[in-house]
């Protein structure tokens, strides 16, 4: 039995969630398959052998027209969409560095499509562009009507005139006005109906818009489906839908907001961004990253794969830029790699994102070099900023000539931080260590991260004093079993679920890479790897697991609420807007939190 292969893929998704027979049957059957620095995988039309899954290294995937579309690192699967197409490869495949990759028969990777659900859903994506993630395709049978409804929709009443109704329309530029007596439908009536009734027949502007409206009209209630909605349109050829609970008038769904529905998903935005040629065309699909976080937290999408696939977006967004600046400035004249830090480097973004980045050049770079990267930082950093992810305050940029630097000042950088542990070096430590490479030549950072992790491992005074440095961030736990919210200010009695949330666990998870000298960058799968690895002990590092799942998710379901009502997506979530059994859930997980934070300063346990 390969053991190594049975280990690796019990801490991935979906494989996590399989049966432990099903995963131990896949491990005795998967092939391993070591292929150097620059060789190719497999080319465009040709037989595939099956799914493959980094499992260490990187790869490229490119498409027809030779663009990458993605740039997959460990744990990353792909080949799928060709399985699924006759097998025959649909992009071609290149290792960027050594790269070992697990390849799952293609016979074993049908039987598990057609007989494991949680693989079915992961894999729900077929046919769609190849990504970083193969997360499931969310569909209007996967969604209810009150997560694509507009809520508390335009009304007026039945003697409202119809020249007052066209105003009314006009200045809130919107297709339809419900008629209502109260809070009951009575009727409705579309700018069909002013244009083909009032209009047409040369009623007078006086007209009351009952003369007019359609009464009664067909509804459906807000527990219903997408798919609900999308078929009665087509029955009875309409294009509004007014939702009804219990005979109140609570929204309306228009074909517009299906076809906004079915326009984002990550694939579509990836797909976009992966075409625009401007900072502009970019910022309209970045623009859409809300609707898509509101879209799969209503199909119940859990919190990291949510993160990583609006990640991969920002992912795309950044490449594109790098693209568009060595076009703009001509081919660069050093090697370079963009990296990203923060939330885009631990895969990890929200509604809510800033930037975080900086750039590793090669050792060759001269002053013209040097001054050609302070141009095409510039270039990227302002696109990014123009996209939504705005500038970073604390000037974590590679904009900031202190991180766009060759590889020799860089390994002095981590080396004067790990020797010297001041309270800025805890800090700047704390952000590098969550650097991913974006674009450019990953190879300039290979020995860098392992060399690094290494040497922060074996210095005890410095994993000392950044054990002593992620403990800042607290818990808002508070007295007789309440959470504890801000006291002043304008956000006042609410909880920072970033800060005081989410922070603390991200603080952990980097805690236990250093110590374990763990590759991973992303939160939850340095908890799975320190579970696995024995860093924390079984049931504290299960605990800890389902305690970040709970405060993550529910920190994106509160900016799902924000988007829908209209508002920028934030992190301050005001506890009473919960039910008292998820306030108490919360305040468990909180806990959780605080006690393994305990155990880190306290040297026991990491072993729990």
């Amino acid at each position: 039995m390969n053991e190594d292969a049975l280990t690796f893929l019990s801490q991935q998704h979906p494989y996590d969630e399989l049966p432990a027979g099903v995963l131990q049957d896949i491990a005795e059957r998967v092939e391993k398959i070591s292929v150097a620095e620059g060789s190719q995988i497999y080319d465009l039309g040709s037989k595939l052998d099956g799914l493959y899954i980094v499992q260490s290294g990187l790869v490229s995937v490119r498409d027809g027209s030779d663009t990458q579309v993605s740039l997959l690192e460990r744990g990353n699967s792909f080949g799928e969409r060709g399985l699924l197409a006759d097998g025959i490869a649909v992009t071609s495949a290149q290792a960027v560095r050594d790269t070992l990759l697990i390849c799952l028969p293609a016979a074993l990777f049908k039987s598990l499509r057609e007989e494991q659900s949680p693989f079915q859903r992961f894999f729900a994506r077929a046919g769609k562009h190849e990504n970083t993630l193969k997360p499931q395709q969310t569909t209007l049978a996967q969604v209810t009507v009150e997560e694509l409804m507009v809520h508390d929709p335009f009304t007026c009443s039945a003697d409202t005139t119809v020249l007052e109704a066209a105003q009314m329309m006009t200045e809130k530029r919107i297709s339809c006005l419900c008629i209502t007596e109260g809070q009951s439908l009575k009727g409705i009536v579309t700018l069909r109906d002013l244009v083909g009734k009032a209009l047409a027949e040369g009623m007078a502007n006086s007209t009351a818009i009952a003369q007019i409206m359609t009464p009664a009209p067909r509804t459906l209630p807000p527990t219903a489906i997408g798919s609900d909605v999308l078929h009665m349109m087509m029955e009875y050829r309409l294009g509004h839908l007014p939702i009804v609970a219990t005979d109140r008038l609570v929204g309306i769904v228009t074909q517009t907001d299906l076809t906004r529905f079915q326009a984002t998903s990550a694939a579509g935005l990836v797909a976009d961004a992966a075409r625009a040629d401007t900072p502009e065309l970019l910022a309209k699909v970045t623009a859409r990253i809300p609707e898509l976080l509101v879209q799969l937290i209503a199909s119940g999408n859990r919190h990291d794969v949510v993160t990583r696939m609006i990640t991969d977006v920002a992912d795309v967004v950044t490449r594109r830029l790098l693209a568009l600046a060595e076009a703009e400035l001509g081919p660069p004249p050093a090697r370079y790699l963009w990296l990203a830090c923060g939330s885009q480097g631990r895969q990890e973004q929200t509604g809510v994102s800033d930037q975080d980045n900086c750039l590793i050049l090669d050792d060759s770079v001269d002053e013209d070099g040097i001054a050609y990267f302070a141009k095409f930082a510039k270039i990227v950093s302002d696109g990014l900023d123009r996209c939504g992810y705005v500038y970073c305050p604390g000037d974590m940029m590679a904009t900031n000539p202190r991180w766009c630097q060759p590889l020799s000042v860089w390994r002095e950088y981590f080396a004067g931080w790990i020797n010297s542990p001041s309270k800025e070096a805890q800090m700047l430590a704390s952000v590098m260590f969550d650097l991913r490479p974006i674009g450019g030549d990953a190879t300039l950072f290979d020995g860098l991260q392992k060399d690094t992790l290494k040497a922060a491992s074996g210095n005890s005074i410095f994993t000392a004093h950044m054990a002593s440095n992620s403990l800042t961030h607290q818990t808002p736990l508070g007295l007789l079993r309440g959470l504890a919210t801000i006291s002043s200010g304008d956000h006042r009695k609410t909880i920072d679920t970033k800060l005081n949330g989410v922070v603390p666990v991200v603080d952990l998870g980097r805690m236990y890479a250093l110590q374990g000298q763990l590759p991973d960058v992303n939160t939850r799968a340095r908890l799975k790897a320190a579970l696995a690895s024995k860093i924390t002990s079984a049931k504290g590092g299960r605990d800890l697991l389902e305690a970040y799942d709970l405060v993550a998710q529910t920190r994106l379901e509160h900016q799902a609420r924000l988007i829908k009502q209209g508002k920028s997506p934030d992190n301050y979530l005001p506890p009473d807007s919960l039910s008292d059994f998820e306030r108490s859930h919360l305040r468990d997980a909180f806990v959780v939190i605080k006690t393994m934070q305990s155990a880190l300063m306290q040297g026991r346990g990491l072993m729990g």
